[in-house]
């Protein structure tokens, strides 16, 4: 970005390509995630099933999961972030990246972990569904005519 005036920089987040939107969706790791990491890195881009706080607005304090990131609008959901809409249906409140910090990070995709320069965690295996027992194969009867 070459200038700073504010017409200029909104221009240039809102035309911004999606390779460079990335950038926006980045927020600070909390200071003892900071100390825990080889990298001395202040901010990182978030993803989903990073474990966030919100540090400021209404809901100052909250935590919870990231659910979604989205890159055109540079908002992520938090599962605990809800309102109701005029229906009485629960909908997450979208909220800036700018406004949270993250506390624990998503570490199941090895490619990230290895960026990160940190042990890569395995994916959390959800309710594996009970296979049913393999029939044992029925003897062929050979017939002899």
């Amino acid at each position: 970005m070459q200038s700073s005036k504010p017409r200029s920089q909104r221009y240039f987040r809102f035309n911004a390509p999606m390779h460079v939107r990335q950038h926006f969706v980045h927020a600070h790791l909390d200071k003892s995630l900071r100390d825990k990491m080889p990298v001395k890195r202040r901010a990182i881009q978030l993803v989903k099933g990073d474990t966030v706080k919100v540090m400021s607005g209404s809901k100052r304090g909250t935590s919870g999961k990231v659910i979604s990131v989205s890159l055109r609008t540079g908002k992520i959901l938090i599962d605990s972030l809800k309102r109701k809409n005029a229906k009485g249906k629960e909908l997450n409140t979208p909220i800036s990246s700018s406004n949270v910090y993250i506390t624990d990070l998503n570490l199941s995709d090895k490619i990230r972990a290895a960026a990160l320069k940190m042990k890569a965690q395995p994916k959390e295996k959800e309710e594996q569904k009970p296979k049913a027992e393999a029939k044992a194969p029925e003897e062929k009867k050979s017939e002899v005519k």
